[in-house]
């Protein structure tokens, strides 16, 4: 399992850049992408002959020999593979230029885009980019730059709320349990420990103090993300620990020293245990998103296209979904047998009303991605430092 804690970055280099446009539904997802100024990175406009192999960045599980192996088969080029354990680690080793192909979730992917670190994509090149990716995949806020497609999507997940039904008896419809001072379950809850985090915050707020005016978890002002922190400093007391590593999460609940708190359905899956429960509370929640991008430098250009292409196809987005335990991009991949579709429906999958509710992680950045031009957002560098007092 992965962790994708952000520590120590550097400032997102798109946070000096002029947004000019910015359109966003009422949901938690964003239409069309995002348009501020970029380096002009070429995008590849055919392909030629295969290279005779691609270096990879990926979560664990993402490249396996289960399919890398025909992969190579098929193309003659050899997969090797780095796995990173968080989202700055995967944006420093892009940054050195030996990679072709990571796989970032929306947590780094801006990163990569403002820092001219990955190419636009050529969607024509990638076949089986098309009607069987699940639409609230397809160009997104993070990885979508004025009109351009940076990423092709491998699969997504919600941070839901966790809980031990044997303790909490009253199944639980608000995120207020884990955030009220007042909770009957102080010292016994469990947060996620990351930057990012605060977005959690603020989703609770958009909710619960209206007059805030957050539209955008990831699009905060000095002010909101003032009320973020105090928040988390509320929780801060009540918190049994946070977690970073997924098995830590799993410990914490098995062993009781937590009965509540952030968790993803992978981590509900594995503690094997039916008193544990999740649900995806009324005020929406923060999510993943992952997609392969391809480096500007890459010295493998169509083994990396060949790459993204192959692991679009259903059965092996399919494979590398259910590997890792998260619902997969390639919707098509859950009408290929009685187990997939089970997947698909544990993870909701196709269920875009379910994901209209979460907010995929998209780096903060000085431009306001909610589209406000009178006041300057706060930063990814800001939110660190945040975070530090938080937890200090």
């Amino acid at each position: 399992m992965r962790s994708k804690i952000m520590t120590g970055a550097a400032i997102l280099a798109a946070a000096a850049l002029a947004l000019t446009a910015c359109t966003t539904d009422s949901g938690g997802n964003t239409a069309g992408g995002l348009s501020i100024d970029v380096p002009d990175v070429p995008m590849l406009e055919e392909l030629g002959e295969m290279e005779s192999e691609v270096n990879i960045v990926a979560w664990s599980g993402f490249v396996e020999p289960a399919w890398t192996d025909e992969f190579t088969a098929e193309t003659g080029c050899t997969v090797n593979r780095r796995v990173a354990g968080t989202s700055d680690e995967m944006v420093q080793l892009m940054r050195t230029g030996d990679y072709d192909v990571v796989s970032a979730s929306g947590d780094a992917s801006l990163r990569l885009i403002a820092g001219g670190d990955v190419q636009p994509i050529n969607l024509d090149l990638v076949p089986n980019f098309g009607d069987d990716i699940v639409e609230g995949m397809k160009g997104q806020i993070y990885d979508t730059i004025n009109g351009k497609s940076y990423g092709v999507p491998i699969g997504r997940g919600a941070n839901i709320l966790q809980y031990n039904s044997d303790v909490v008896t009253e199944a639980p419809t608000s995120w207020d349990v884990a955030w009220e001072a007042d909770s009957p379950y102080a010292g016994k809850i469990i947060a996620y420990d990351a930057p990012i985090y605060i977005a959690d915050a603020a989703v609770y707020l958009m909710a619960h103090e209206p007059d805030l005016g957050i539209t955008n978890p990831y699009a905060l002002d000095q002010t909101q993300l003032d009320a973020a922190i105090d928040l988390l400093k509320q929780q801060n007391d009540i918190v049994s620990e946070y977690w970073a590593d997924p098995a830590a999460q799993i410990t914490s609940f098995a062993g009781g020293t937590s009965v509540l708190g952030t968790s993803w359905e992978i981590l509900r899956k594995l503690t094997d245990d039916d008193k544990f429960k999740s649900v995806l509370p009324e005020e929406g929640s923060t999510g993943w998103s992952d997609a392969w991008m391809i480096s500007a430098l890459s010295e493998s250009p169509n083994c990396a296209y060949a790459w993204v292409d192959y692991t679009s196809e259903a059965e092996v987005n399919g494979a590398i979904a259910t590997n890792f335990g998260m619902a997969p991009a390639n919707g098509a991949f859950c009408e290929t047998s009685d187990e997939a579709a089970a997947h698909c429906d544990y993870f909701n999958a196709t269920d875009e009303e379910y994901f209209s509710n979460v907010w995929f992680w998209t780096t903060p950045i000085e431009q306001c991605i909610d589209g406000r031009t009178d006041v300057t957002c706060t930063n990814f560098q800001q939110w660190t430092d945040a975070w530090l007092a938080v937890k200090g």
